[in-house]
Formats: structure tokens, C-alpha cells, sequence
């Protein structure tokens, strides 16, 4: 197993990160963390053998922490500024992420990292399950319109979709997409199997649901209303995923 570390200033950046890890069978994660001088404690410790690194981050920037790391763990940057990929790249790290982060880009750069941690090992596939699950919703996408352009959104990027009036929010770990939508042309465009409406006003990612108490959701830092029109059909949903 390789021992992850993921380093970010963003909540919901890390949430994204740890679900991708879950999905990898040769990566363990070891924390995740927004504190970078908690990271560094663990990196000098020999704790973990690889490293999702933010780049911008308040206290210590990603550049910093990989000189002062001095190559004790391996590094994969993760970030939405591409200008520090040359200097990454000196300072020896694995590979460059530039968010959004879709999963199959993920998974190429971890597989590069197996190469340089366990070189005898073989590429890992994941299972037929994730596979299909891949296949399903982490390769589609949909483009809305916003101000000024027309977007693509990897649909496994949405943590939650929240409407007002006359235009909707898209969340994802990156950032908070507006378009002018309404939200049930929005719902009809998703697949059922991934995506469920559970307010007038929201949509949430089943994937992305970390708890629900009573009848509120938990993604992330974000606190979702479970309507009363919707109730019933969510948690029929979520009974059916128990184990």
C-alpha cells in the first residue's frame, strides 16, 4: 500500500481527493489535512510515502513545503494555477493535477506514482464495479452556459447543484459554476442513479453525501434541507444502501 497525505486550504477540495483515494486499491490514506505544518510533521516523520499538495495555501505555500520536505515523500501538486508546473517539476515532483480534478487523470498520475514507489508492482485496476462506475458518470459530462462561455462539467466534479429564482449554482470542489437553468431541466438532464433532488432548491451527488442526521445532508462544509415533498424517495434510497 502507498501511504497518501493530502495537503489543502479547501474543505471540499480535500472531500473530492478522499474519495478518489477510496477508490484505488494500492492507496491508503493516511490524512487528510488543512494544515500544512501538521503535513510537514508527518512528511519529516516518514509517515507517508506520497503527497496531494495545494500549491496556494496561506501559512505555507506548496513550494515552500516541498523544500523544506526535501524529498522525503514523493509529490503530486494539486492546484488552479498552472504557472507553478515548471517549478514543481524542478523540485522533483510526480506529477502536476490542475483542478478541476477529473478521476481518470487522477488515476493515471497515481498509477506514475506506483511506478517511481513500487516499481515491481503491476498497474492496479480497479474492480469491475468502479469500472462501471467509472464508465457511467466519471467520463460524462454536461456544458452549461454561463456568463460569458459555454462550460463543460465532468458530472463526478458536482458535489451539489442549489437553485434560485431564475439560475441555479453548481458546487464542485474547485469552484461555483452559475448558469441560467431551471431546476427541473437541470434534474433531467442527470442520471437518476447518481444525482436525486431533495429540496425545491437542491440536488445532490449521492456519491458526495458524507452523513445525514435528521433531515439534514452533510457534503463538505455544506449543510443541505431534505424537503418534505422529497423525504420519502431520498431515504427510501439511502435505506437501500445500507449495509
Amino acid at each position: 500500500m502507498i501511504r497518501c497525505l493530502i495537503v489543502d486550504d479547501e474543505p471540499l477540495a480535500l472531500h473530492i481527493l478522499e474519495d478518489y483515494i477510496s477508490k484505488i486499491p494500492f492507496l491508503q490514506l493516511v490524512k487528510a489535512t488543512t494544515n500544512p505544518i501538521e503535513a510537514l510533521t508527518l512528511v519529516q516523520e516518514k509517515l507517508v510515502d506520497l503527497v496531494f499538495l495545494d500549491v496556494q495555501m496561506p501559512e505555507l505555500t506548496g513550494i515552500q513545503f516541498l523544500r523544506i520536505a526535501n524529498g522525503k515523500a514523493k509529490v503530486i501538486l494539486t492546484t488552479a494555477y498552472p504557472q507553478y508546473a515548471l517549478e514543481g517539476y524542478e523540485l522533483d515532483v510526480i506529477d502536476y493535477l490542475l483542478k478541476p480534478i477529473a478521476f481518470d487523470r487522477f488515476f493515471k498520475s497515481v498509477q506514475k506514482a506506483q511506478g517511481v514507489l513500487q516499481p515491481a508492482a503491476a498497474p492496479a485496476q480497479p474492480d469491475q464495479a468502479t469500472q462501471q462506475k467509472q464508465q457511467d458518470l466519471l467520463s460524462d459530462f454536461i456544458f452549461v452556459k454561463t456568463e460569458h462561455k459555454i462550460q463543460k462539467v465532468y458530472l463526478n466534479d458536482i458535489l451539489f447543484i442549489e437553485g434560485l429564482k431564475d439560475y441555479i449554482s453548481i458546487f464542485t470542489p474547485a469552484e461555483r459554476i452559475i448558469t441560467l437553468q431551471n431546476m427541473k431541466k437541470m434534474e433531467d438532464a442527470l442520471p437518476e442513479k447518481h444525482f436525486i433532488r431533495v429540496h425545491k432548491s437542491y440536488i445532490v451527488s449521492i456519491n458526495k453525501i458524507d452523513s445525514i442526521e435528521r433531515s439534514r445532508i452533510f457534503i463538505g462544509d455544506k449543510v443541505i434541507p431534505v424537503g418534505d415533498t422529497y423525504r420519502e424517495e431520498f431515504f427510501k434510497i439511502v435505506d437501500g444502501k445500507n449495509i
